[in-house]
């Protein structure tokens, strides 16, 4: 039988003493014992794991779905199933935190009878990028680490950055790195995976060990910092290793491995105790695995030095679903605060509006679409960019999730295939939109579909 989720005694012991010390100090202090008074009930620091996060809607009727566009969703990944593509997918829908919509179909890998659950574990890759971003931001928050602070304040060998013009010359680069280059990815920075075979540039990253896991994130950003940009910083949106860099730049602004920090931060508060780098032992036989003829780039089950912020860590559909849920409530999940709204709302800012060469981007083809600091800005209704925009952001393997904050709705998609992400990602808004008739006209239409 397969291991269930269950919550970490550990962190629950941890959690405790931190509440008994934190209560022995308070009585000790003053130079003399006084009276206490009446104290408020204290906020909760952490989100129960043993709660699930999704909580049923009764009648997803009432809140505006008609049932049979998700009918469609399970008839698409069935079909995925039946022509090779995935063993399995699954689908959530949720409005205003009530879910509306669980569509798991197919099995966790090819020749495991195992069916795809929520707690199936996934290599959710670039859904890794928001996580990152919002730990970024809590310590932007504390005052640790600015958002316009050049990235050789943490890692010296990118100072004087140069810009590659072709053929080995470069010029010196108009301005150095900083963070907010690193989270909107208008660093200079690419990913030598995706560049073309003769892609100059590209070739320097892949021997630089642009897909190494056997070298740290700081080993890597070193050895990136000593190439060329591929353009000035600021000047334009390209995607590339920014997180992995801005994964090796909050590590040394917080003194502890980003592993440590993302627990401490984000995943023990949350609840979201299946999300790691790489997994426990009594985990492996729920990590879901691609068709045999697909290799997958990361080994979960194999611990190695690197902890990729930009596409290392594995997760479940309840677990991330925490963390979307922390989205649409605007920084907060179940009283327990990640990021202030304000701090989300500067997230949410496009960075690439005005003055930046868009030529990279993916979404350049949709009007109003756009990038902030860590997701994907990208209008609910392509017909009428004015309707407003949910954000967003997908995992190389084709998981995909966003939060659409005028009829707030959050969806999760989990597969594991990337040669046929692009086969499913056109459907998810037909999924979600089909058949909802929102409350008020300011929503999609019926049957728009975000890409």
């Amino acid at each position: 039988m397969k291991s269930l989720k269950r919550p970490s005694l550990e962190r629950t012991c941890l959690a405790a003493a931190s509440a008994l010390a934190l209560a022995l100090s308070l009585t000790a202090c003053g130079p003399e014992a006084a009276k206490p008074e009446a104290a408020a009930p204290a906020a909760p620091t952490v989100a129960d794991p043993a709660v699930s996060s999704l909580e049923m809607a009764v009648d997803p009727a009432t809140l505006g779905f008609n049932p049979a566009a998700f009918e469609k969703a399970k008839a698409d990944i069935e079909a995925g199933i039946a022509a090779g593509k995935i063993p399995g997918g699954l689908f959530l829908v949720a409005k205003g935190g009530k879910v509306v919509n669980i569509t798991a179909v197919g099995t966790e890998g090819p020749g495991d009878p195992d069916p795809v659950t929520p707690e199936t574990i996934f290599r959710i890759y670039s859904m890794s990028k928001p996580i990152v971003s919002v730990a970024t931001m809590q310590l932007v928050e504390d005052g640790k680490i600015g958002l316009d602070d050049p990235i050789s304040k943490y890692i010296p060998e990118f100072a004087n950055p140069k810009v590659l013009v072709g053929k080995g010359e470069t010029r010196p680069a108009a301005r150095e790195i900083t963070v907010r280059d690193l989270l909107s990815h208008k660093s200079g920075l690419i990913y030598g995976i995706f560049a073309a075979p003769d892609d100059e540039l590209g070739k320097m990253y892949m021997a630089a060990g642009d897909v190494s896991y056997d070298i740290t994130a700081l080993e890597l950003s070193k050895a990136i910092a000593a190439l060329p940009l591929a353009f000035d910083p600021g000047s334009a949106w390209t995607y590339s290793r920014s997180t992995d860099v801005l994964g090796a730049v909050i590590e040394k602004a917080a003194g502890k491995p980003l592993d440590v920090l993302l627990e401490e931060q984000i995943f023990t508060p949350l609840g979201m105790n299946d999300t790691h780098f790489y997994l426990e032992e009594d985990e492996f036989n729920r990590l879901a695995e691609p068709p045999a003829t697909i290799p997958p780039l990361s080994t979960p089950k194999v611990k190695q030095p690197m902890l990729s912020g930009g596409g290392g860590l594995n997760s479940t559909t309840e677990d991330y679903f925490r963390f979307t849920e922390m989205l649409r409530n605007k920084g907060t999940y179940r009283g327990v605060e990640i990021i202030k709204p304000e701090t989300l709302d500067t997230m949410l800012k496009d960075e690439i509006a005005t003055g930046v060469n868009r030529k990279a981007w993916f979404y350049d083809a949709m009007p109003g679409s756009g990038f902030g600091l860590g997701f994907g800005l990208i209008p609910i209704n392509p017909a009428d960019p004015a309707a407003g925009k949910y954000f967003t952001w997908s995992g190389y393997a084709g998981t995909n999730m966003w939060i659409d904050p005028v009829n707030d709705i959050t969806t999760i998609f989990m597969m594991q295939n990337n040669e046929a992400s692009q086969d499913f990602r056109p459907l998810h808004g037909q999924w979600v939109y089909g058949g909802y008739s929102p409350a008020t006209t300011s929503g999609p239409a019926a049957g728009a579909a975000p890409q």
